[in-house]
């Protein structure tokens, strides 16, 4: 979706994904954080540090623009064991600058993210999680957001 960003209103900053800087396909589990944003799939989600899984091998985003990084909306951070951003590996799986993973148009009708939520949205597709936290796991809430924006 980020080389569609010519077409998609208020992508102008976004940033191409390219090589991981590891040189490797990263497959695994990696801990990010919710920013605050207007993402309209991360409503109610600021804040959150949460596990999620990387597959990829072309994960790293690589701004075209000098201000680019500065003026992009971030989404979704990269962090690590003690919730500080992550700028090295392994926390941050593909090299991304301040750990940026995930980012949004002003609006927050259109998201991306290198991470796959889609792999983590039930409880027993983690590797581990509290005994207490049920069959969903807190990224499910990213589909009843969507599900609950278009009515």
């Amino acid at each position: 979706m980020s080389n569609l960003a010519e077409i998609i209103p208020g992508a102008d900053c976004w940033p191409r994904f390219q090589r991981n800087r590891s040189e490797q396909f990263e497959a695994r589990f990696v801990m990010v954080e919710v920013q605050e944003s207007p993402s309209i799939l991360l409503a109610g989600m600021a804040g959150s540090r949460m596990p999620i899984v990387v597959s990829h091998g072309e994960g790293r985003a690589v701004f075209q623009g000098v201000d680019d990084k500065d003026n992009a909306r971030v989404a979704l951070r990269y962090v690590d064991n003690t919730g500080a951003i992550a700028s090295r590996y392994p926390f941050n799986p593909n090299g991304s600058p301040d750990g940026i993973t995930g980012l949004t148009t002003p609006d927050g009708r259109f998201t991306i993210m290198m991470p796959h939520p889609e792999r983590t949205a039930r409880t027993v597709q983690m590797s581990w999680h509290p005994a207490d936290l049920g069959e969903d796991s807190p990224w499910l809430r990213m589909f009843r957001n969507a599900r609950k924006w278009v009515g």
